[in-house]
Formats: C-alpha cells, sequence, structure tokens
C-alpha cells in the first residue's frame, strides 16, 4: 500500500496516494470486512458477554486488531475456547438485540451495485452473522468460520470447511484474489475495507484500500481514511459516472 503523506480531502476523510476523484465504475469487486467496519459491534466479544466473559475476549481482540498479536488463528481460537457451553439462543440475542448495520452500509452498497461492482464479505467472524449480514445487504460473495454446536450451545471449537480452519488475514486476501480471478478482473479494481490488523493483507492486494473508523496501523497504511462519518464517505472520493 501506498505510504505517500496523507492529505486532510475533508473533515475526518484522509487519502494518501490518489488524487479524487476515482471512478467507481472503474473497478469491479468491493469486498469487506464485517465486525466493526459493516456492522457495530465484534461478535465474538458479545457473545463472550453470554459467558460473563466480554472483558477477557475483548483484550484479546483488541491485541489482535492492533496487530499486537503475531497469529491470529491462536488468538481466535483462545478466543472461542472461553465460548464453550454459550446457548444458540445467546448469539441470536446479539443478533437480534446488538448487531445493527453501521451507518452508510446500504447506501455504499447500493452505490457500488449501481456502478457495477460486486460484493464480497470476508470476516474473522461467524456465519451466524455473515449470513444475515449478507442476506441483508444481498451481497454476492462472503467467507467467515463456522462455530461448532452440539446441543443447543457452543462447544469452543470452529469447524473446519473446504477451503481451510479459519479465515485468517491471509484468508482475506486469497478470497479476493480468488474471487478477482472468478469475476476476471485484476486485483487492481478491487477496493478493500477494513478496521483491523487482519484485513492488512487483502487490503494490499486492492486496487484501493480504505480504512474505516480503523486500528492506528491500519489508517497509517490505508490510501482513504475514513475516521468520521458513515461508510458512504468512501463516495466522497469516488465520482458514480
Amino acid at each position: 500500500m501506498s505510504m505517500t503523506p496523507p492529505t486532510e480531502f475533508a473533515p475526518g476523510l484522509t487519502v494518501r496516494g490518489i488524487a479524487p476523484p476515482l471512478k467507481l465504475p472503474d473497478f469491479g469487486l468491493i469486498a469487506f470486512d464485517m465486525d466493526s467496519t459493516l456492522i457495530n459491534i465484534e461478535c465474538v466479544d458479545e457473545i463472550a458477554d453470554a459467558a460473563g466473559r466480554k472483558a477477557e475476549v475483548a483484550a484479546i481482540t483488541e491485541a489482535a486488531m492492533r496487530g499486537e498479536i503475531a497469529d491470529y488463528k491462536d488468538s481466535l481460537r483462545r478466543r472461542v475456547a472461553l465460548l464453550k457451553g454459550v446457548p444458540v439462543t445467546a448469539m441470536q440475542q446479539v443478533l437480534s438485540q446488538r448487531l445493527q448495520l453501521n451507518p452508510g452500509a446500504e447506501t455504499l452498497v447500493r452505490a457500488c451495485r449501481a456502478a457495477g461492482l460486486r460484493t464480497l464479505l470476508v470476516s474473522g467472524g461467524f456465519t451466524f452473522f455473515s449470513d444475515h449480514v449478507r442476506d441483508r445487504l444481498g451481497l454476492d460473495f462472503t467467507r467467515s468460520n463456522v462455530l461448532e454446536v452440539a446441543d443447543g450451545a457452543l462447544t469452543g471449537r470452529m469447524v473446519d470447511q473446504d477451503w481451510g480452519d479459519i479465515c485468517d488475514g491471509e484468508e482475506k486476501r486469497k478470497m479476493l484474489l480468488a474471487t478477482c480471478a472468478q469475476l476476471g478482473i485484476a486485483p487492481s479494481r478491487a477496493i478493500a475495507m477494513g478496521d483491523g490488523a487482519n484485513d492488512l493483507p487483502m487490503m494490499g492486494a486492492a486496487g484501493l484500500s480504505v480504512a474505516y473508523h480503523a486500528k492506528p496501523a491500519v489508517r497509517a497504511q490505508a490510501m482513504v481514511s475514513i475516521e468520521q462519518g458513515g461508510l458512504d464517505r468512501l463516495l466522497e472520493v469516488m465520482s458514480p459516472h
């Protein structure tokens, strides 16, 4: 990603290495992180709340998102292990009572679709939530992790999938590149949006990297950094035609 000095394009909106306006139809794919990007919560932390372990789990999440934990997969396994015994009904309560789309999500997705872009959700979170977000926003592709359930409660483990075990930063990058290949477009025609250190690999592979209310290490490398307002502020640097 570009390391040229940042420029404040507008209050709370910083650009680096680009000259707005870019043309949205020049891109063919936009990839989103989910937790704290498309949605307002870190789902694993909220599930942990039901187990009385939110502070413990949230501390690991924060360190992982800041890039202070080198092994993301290990950090996620540790957090999921602490969720053992949480009933599925508690996850449903998180989904129905706490999870909200972040401001501007629907506007941005609608604008991207109108300009001909396909949409991808890649998350270190869980299909229980990402499938809901996918369906609500009408997203084209998703990749995230599956929580193992037995007798109506979490086992503290995740289920391996045909592509691998855990969607970490490297898997996000691979999925972005694979989706570009499937669509027949160059990665330079992809946009990647995220907030945490595990988003940096896919942001580095995309033609346009966007940080949303992100950790310092992510803001420092992104070509567009949204520090105030909603996701749709990306449209301030993009022409729809």
